[in-house]
């Protein structure tokens, strides 16, 4: 069997030896999940009954958090698409510019949305416009490098049709790609839409604005029960993002 080969033995070795190294480096305890009724507790005293009385001031937060989502998202997938050409293999210009892209990608990418939230909010003062450029520069590497991906990937044959029908370069790798993978656009779209809502979130303990604001005063106040509607709202934004985004997919594809 395939399985029975030694090179897979070798490998599931060495993934228990660094799942051991890392308990021990985390100091995991077993027993502390016997504790966690503690936790349950503590949510069903504190949490409940909801504070239903916020709930219009969190509605207006809400529109922040998806405006800020939205707009990081958005021009970052903007500017992500013609970056990705140029950091593609089989689309790029030359080696020297699909490097200098594919490391320009990377930073961006290595860099999390609260460090650049944390320069910017002292750089721009507090308020959703810094973490609208927090959420646009980590997603313009983020989305540059999985639409290359998706262009590395995709069928040379209508590529190799456009050119021999005279179509200029860049013309048949516009209309020969682009269409083969905007679906897949899309999904990664959405994906990233809904991961920038739970990230403005955190920008909103650093002064984003926002549901995550509301959320982190609510905790410093010890408004449990106030926290608890935040949390409901939260949940309910990446619903229907979700399923606005899953709808829209299966109209694409």
């Amino acid at each position: 069997m395939v399985w029975l080969k030694g090179h897979y033995f070798f490998i599931v070795g060495i993934l228990l030896l660094f799942t051991w190294v890392s308990l021990i480096i985390v100091d995991f305890k077993f027993g502390i999940f016997y504790s966690f009724v503690n936790t349950i507790d503590f949510v069903k005293e504190q949490f409940f009954p909801i504070n239903w009385d916020i709930l219009s001031k969190l509605m207006k937060e809400s529109f922040v958090t998806l405006a800020m989502a939205f707009l990081g998202t958005f021009f970052a997938l903007v500017i992500a698409i013609p970056i990705s050409f140029v950091s593609a293999r089989n689309t790029s210009c030359g080696p020297i510019l699909f490097g200098v892209n594919r490391i320009f990608l990377s930073g961006l990418r290595s860099i999390p949305e609260i460090v650049f939230g944390l320069i910017f909010v002292v750089a721009l003062g507090l308020g959703p416009f810094p973490a609208v450029l927090a959420i646009l520069l980590h997603n313009i590497g983020v989305l540059g490098k999985l639409i290359s991906e998706l262009i590395e990937s995709a069928d040379k044959g209508p590529q190799e049709a456009m050119k021999a029908v005279g179509a200029a370069r860049w013309i048949s790798v516009l209309f020969s790609i682009l269409p083969q993978i905007w679906p897949n656009i899309l999904s990664q779209y959405f994906y990233r839409f809904e991961v920038a809502i739970r990230t403005s979130l955190i920008l909103g303990f650093i002064g984003g604005g926002g549901i995550g604001q509301q959320l982190f005063n609510h905790f410093n106040t010890f408004q449990y029960r106030s926290v608890a509607l935040d949390i409901v709202v939260i949940m309910v934004l990446v619903i229907v993002v979700d399923f606005i985004g899953g709808k829209i997919r299966k109209k694409v594809m």
